[in-house]
């Protein structure tokens, strides 16, 4: 590896890799996030190694294999793309690695059964840029994901990477850049939203006026249920927010940073590992930075999952190597924050954007968006929809578009009901607002938050009092407990949710539910007691029908909650097989074979196995 002392030393390094790596190199790039490596991908990538070193000296075939980044589209791994042609296979396994260097490769043939169906017109798609679940998204901090080997600094370097910092470093003084970030109208996209730029100005002031020294911070620390952005990032593209942070700490001059990251995220801190080992022997970390004479240094903390260690102050006392719990404030962070020094703390998807905005200007950045909400955001796109997986979008577009045009609609032909923004502690949109644009503003004004960008699709078959209680368990659970109106609170909302979801609500609960709500809202000591109740709030807000049909008509409208719900065998459909009977864990089913058989209700405990069983849809719910 290559240290680099001047500017020079990286402009010389870069044009050389830009000789080695050329555009339209030829590549099998195969996705090795997390996801797909769940499904084998690793194996895959692998298997082309194994298979083009066997052939390459016997026919003309000259194929790079190059693990990279999550793609974004796990539910169909192993992702595999060949480059520079674009083709796109989806669910690779090993087995296929030969056809495709026969076929594809050598042959320059199509493999049908290996490409992407597209769940609304059903036809087959040959290219990446062609598949609706990518070509409706704006990939800016994910642009490199599916390209680069995150592990190589050299391809990071090849692409671009750290000449934001040479500008930064060289071209600007450490308030223009603060000032292009400003312009650019970037707001923290891990939670409330506050402007970063504005944010990073705060701490500069407070160390400029007499503290000694300061500290950054990147939170990785990301808890929300089916949420993983962040991950994904720091998995495929690491160097890109340590660039970030080494601008950030020019900006507001700081010497120290850190990033706490959750240790569950066994690939994105090998990743990122590696990646400050690379910086640090090419002199972009440590002293005297591009020989400009800046000195900054950046160490891990790994945080042991605790939800509320993502609020910034208990992540803070966390890195202390305190009791992860939340402080009151003021004072901020950004007057006294880590060991009592002014800190600036920002998540890993903020610091990934610095880069993007120095290197194209503020201004520039700032013309995509919305008035106050610039830039795009990443979602995990989970739940009842047929296209899971990340997604980047300008921010403005409508919910409408997401759902339908990236996530290609809800599966089987179901309606969509709400879609659940800003995770446990976010809030349900309902189709009436689906036309609504993704924004700060829009998405607190209906009851929502952009949170960290968990977006979770629920569809005509999800119980919505169910769907507050599952958020408000998690909430309940992951709190630290230090505060009453938090820790008294969730849990009285819980029983009464889990008492309305059994059938033994009273109608006075749901105004019970908002006066509570609300009162832990404006009395919690930090965000996570502040928003627990959105769920909650949300829910009654738009679907208060459904509550009052659990409580007094004693039903679930979607047929969810077991207490409220019957199974019951349509005689005229049943034949008798006996499948569900030998099913039935409670013993619960009687009948002769090929007999009409009989649920005994007192017996039932409601499990599904029946239905699930029965092959001849003679089980119903009532």
């Amino acid at each position: 590896m290559n240290r680099i002392n001047t500017i020079a030393d990286l402009d010389y390094w870069q044009e050389s890799l830009k000789v080695d790596q050329p555009e339209g190199l030829a590549q099998v790039t195969v996705c090795g996030g997390t996801g797909c490596r769940a499904y084998g991908s690793e194996k895959v990538w692998k298997a082309f190694e194994t298979e083009l070193s066997s052939i390459q000296a016997d026919v003309d075939l000259v194929y790079e294999v190059k693990p990279t980044g999550c793609h974004g589209f796990c539910e169909k791994g192993p992702l595999v793309v060949i480059r520079p042609q674009g083709i796109f296979y989806v669910h690779v396994q090993v087995k296929d690695v030969p056809e495709i260097i026969r076929e594809t490769l050598l042959g320059g043939k199509i493999i049908e059964r290996l490409l992407y169906t597209d769940p609304v017109e059903g036809k087959k798609i040959i290219h990446e840029e062609d598949v609706p679940f990518y070509k409706h998204q704006h990939r800016f901090v994910l642009g490199l994901n599916g390209i680069i080997d995150p592990v190589k600094i050299e391809d990071y370097i090849a692409k671009g990477g750290y000449q934001s910092l040479k500008k930064a470093l060289t071209t600007l003084s450490p308030l223009e850049v603060i000032e292009e970030v400003k312009q650019s109208g970037l707001r923290g996209r891990g939670g409330a939203g506050f402007t970063t730029g504005v944010k990073w100005e705060l701490c500069r002031n407070n160390i400029k006026t007499g503290t000694d020294g300061g500290y950054i911070i990147c939170n990785a620390d990301e808890g929300d249920p089916g949420a993983y952005m962040d991950r994904s990032v720091m998995e495929g593209n690491p160097h890109s927010v340590i660039e970030g942070m080494i601008i950030g700490a020019y900006a507001i001059g700081v010497h120290q940073g850190y990033v706490y990251i959750r240790a569950e995220y066994p690939l994105a801190v090998q990743n990122l590992r590696v990646a400050i080992e690379q910086a640090e022997a090419a002199g972009l970390l440590g002293e005297d930075i591009l020989g400009n004479g800046f000195d900054f240094s950046l160490g891990i903390r790994l945080g042991a999952g605790a939800f509320v260690c993502g609020e910034e102050t208990a992540l803070m006392a966390s890195i202390e190597g305190r009791t992860g719990e939340p402080r009151s404030r003021p004072p901020y962070p950004a007057e006294s924050g880590l060991w009592g020094k002014p800190s600036n703390i920002n998540n890993v998807e903020t610091w990934a954007n610095i880069p993007l905005i120095i290197a194209r200007s503020g201004q520039q950045y700032a013309s995509l968006g919305t008035q106050n909400s610039k830039g795009t955001k990443i979602f995990s796109l989970v739940g009842k929809i047929n296209n899971t997986g990340l997604v980047e979008v300008p921010m403005g577009i409508t919910l409408r578009q997401i759902v339908y045009d990236i996530g290609g609609g809800i599966p089987n032909g179901k309606r969509f009901k709400a879609a659940q923004l800003g995770g446990p502690s976010g809030g349900c949109i309902p189709a009436e607002h689906l036309d609504t644009q993704i924004d700060y503003e829009s998405l607190k004004r209906l009851g929502a938050i952009m949170g960290s960008g968990g977006m979770v699709i629920a569809d005509e078959d999800t119980c919505m009092v169910d769907f507050a209680r599952y958020f408000m368990s998690f909430t309940q659970e992951e709190s630290c407990g230090k505060c009453v109106p938090c820790r008294v609170g969730t849990k009285a909302m819980l029983d009464t949710l889990e008492r309305i979801c059994a059938g033994e609500g009273k109608i006075e609960d749901i105004d019970y539910l908002e006066e509570l709500g609300n009162h832990i809202k404006e009395a919690s000591l930090c965000g996570l007691g502040q928003t627990a109740p959105n769920p909650v709030l949300s829910t009654i807000r738009y679907f208060r029908e459904e509550y009052e049909a659990h409580i007094l008509d004693k039903t679930c409208p979607a047929k969810v909650c077991k207490a409220l719900i019957t199974y019951r065998v349509d005689e005229s459909l049943c034949t008798g097989c006996t499948a569900c009977k030998i099913a039935c864990p409670a013993g619960a089913i009687f009948g002769e074979s090929k007999e009409a058989h009989v649920i005994d209700e007192d017996l039932c405990i409601r499990c599904g196995m029946c239905m699930s069983t029965c092959r001849f849809n003679a089980i119903e719910v009532v």
